[in-house]
Order: C-alpha cells, then sequence, then structure tokens
C-alpha cells in the first residue's frame, strides 16, 4: 500500500477550521492574531487587528515576541522569558488553547505555531483560512477597542532543542554532502534560483548548496469566499505529500522520516509552512532561525 493511500483525507489538531473554533470553550480558547507582513508591503497588522478581528482574539506580534539579533533580523525565536510574558499578557496560560490565525488565510500563522509548539504548548493550533474564512463563513468579528484581559501565569518554558538550527549548525549541514541532511526551501524558486531578487534590500538570492526548492505557496490552496477577499487555506494532507514528492522525489517520505530535515527561507517565516505541512504528515522538521 503506498503512502498516499494510507494518507487521511483531513488534517489533525494543529489545522483547524472555523466551525471548530467556534465549537471550543471560550473560557479556555484563546484566538490570536499573529498577522504579518513582509517589509516591502505597507499595511500595519496592529492597526488592522483593531478594525476588524475574532471576537475576544488577542494579538500577538511576531517582530516584538521574539530575540534581538545583531544583524538585526526580526522574529527570531524569542527567549523563554520573552515568550512567557508575552503569554501572560494576552491571558494564555499553560493549559490554554491558543488558535493562532492571520488575515492572509495561511502565512504567518505556521511560525507563530511552530514558537508555541517549540517552547511545549501542547494546546495550540492554527486557523485554516484565517480571519477571511472566518468572515466568509460567517462568524462574529469585532472592532471595538481591546478589553482588558485578566494576566494569566506562565512559567518560562525550555525551547527544545531538536526545532531550531543555527547558522554554524546549517553551514556544517550543507558541507557535509553525505546525504543525511535534506534542506527544504521555502522561497519563491526564482528567488533560490537567482532569477528573482530579494525582498530586503542587501540580500543576494540563489540557494545554500544541495538545498531543495520546495515553495510554501506550493504548499496552499487559493480560496476565493463568496462575502470575503480572496485567502489561502493548507492543502489536504494527500496534495501536501504529492506537492513534497515533486521536490524531494517519488517515495520521498519514507525517504525524509530517515534523514534530518531543515526549513529555510529569507527569515524563518514561511519556511514553518514547511514545517506543518510535514507535520500533518507525521515527519518531524527543524527551522533555520538565524
Amino acid at each position: 500500500m503506498s503512502a498516499s493511500s494510507r494518507m487521511r483525507s483531513s488534517h489533525s489538531e494543529l489545522v483547524i477550521t472555523p466551525s471548530q473554533l467556534a465549537a471550543l470553550p471560550s473560557s479556555t480558547t484563546v484566538p490570536i492574531d499573529v498577522t504579518w507582513f513582509m517589509p516591502n508591503v505597507s499595511r500595519d497588522p496592529n492597526a488592522e487587528f483593531l478594525e476588524k478581528r475574532i471576537l475576544n482574539a488577542q494579538r500577538m506580534d511576531l517582530d516584538v515576541v521574539a530575540s534581538e539579533h545583531p544583524l538585526g533580523l526580526k522574529h527570531m525565536m524569542p527567549t523563554g522569558e520573552v515568550f512567557a510574558q508575552a503569554c501572560e499578557q494576552i491571558g494564555v496560560s499553560p493549559g490554554s488553547h491558543v488558535v493562532l490565525y492571520d488575515t492572509h488565510g495561511v502565512f504567518s500563522s505556521p511560525r507563530a505555531l511552530f514558537m508555541f509548539k517549540a517552547f511545549g504548548h501542547s494546546k495550540a493550533s492554527i486557523l485554516n483560512g484565517g480571519l477571511p474564512r472566518w468572515i466568509d463563513e460567517g462568524h462574529p468579528t469585532e472592532s471595538c477597542p481591546v478589553k482588558d484581559v485578566k494576566p494569566a501565569k506562565y512559567p518560562a518554558p525550555t525551547l527544545k532543542e531538536d526545532f531550531v538550527r543555527s547558522y554554524e549548525q546549517i553551514v556544517k549541514a550543507t558541507a557535509g554532502g553525505d546525504g543525511s541532511t535534506v534542506v527544504l526551501d521555502a522561497r519563491p524558486n526564482g528567488r533560490f534560483t537567482g532569477k528573482d531578487p530579494e525582498p530586503r534590500p542587501g540580500l543576494s538570492s540563489g540557494h545554500m548548496p544541495s538545498s531543495r526548492s520546495l515553495p510554501f505557496s506550493n504548499l496552499l490552496a487559493r480560496q476565493q469566499g463568496s462575502s470575503a477577499s480572496a485567502y489561502t487555506t493548507l492543502l489536504a494532507p494527500s496534495a501536501l505529500l504529492s506537492e513534497i514528492e515533486k521536490a524531494v522525489g517519488p517515495s520521498g517520505l519514507q525517504r525524509l522520516k530517515q534523514k534530518e530535515i531543515i526549513n529555510s527561507c529569507g527569515s524563518g517565516m514561511t519556511a514553518a509552512v514547511i514545517w506543518l505541512a510535514l507535520k500533518e504528515l507525521g515527519v518531524d522538521s527543524a527551522l533555520y532561525d538565524e
């Protein structure tokens, strides 16, 4: 029996629908807007959150809940203390079910999910289709000032070391050439090949030695809602498998399970889409985050 024939048709608890979110108990569920825009996009996610959001949602800015970097890189993984403080401020405790969403559909929410899981938070999901799908399916929103929430207690967690790879680790992995590590690049193929420029000034395009191109957009479906703008959703598991095997070859899923997998992109944001896709297929992987 092939891997695709054994693949489940629906997503795991990591990826939920608007109706599933609406059915969760409000007392223990915290919807969190984690929208992020590319640096060449002149939109303010914090202002847009105030204009329209899921009922009782909180906001988490991934560029703020982050560690400082000597090169000024944004949204690097925070320390456990910074993460815990951010959770406490929006009423999230270790027992809360956080549902992370963005206004693209699926774009920055996987990165936030990766962060929560890297710090061992057990109940965390993304909203598949994000705010646009929530609106399109008729669920309530609000635009009033954010209500004050009672601060929660969140002991500072320890980052799981197998989730993140450093610059030194990825240099070693890509220089080895023994095939024990697979690096998957989530950027558009034009940036991978060097044909198209990077969106950040001063950065050259191209790719790491031996890495493979797997554009994050290939793992998403574009939807056109009846009452909202177009948005993206994560592909079904069987379709995810097909796209990943295009990048790594037939029967690639079984081979990937035997290797170290590192996902990369321009800043560590969209690489998390590959991480989530692999998790949906039962494959663990790490992110290059430096």
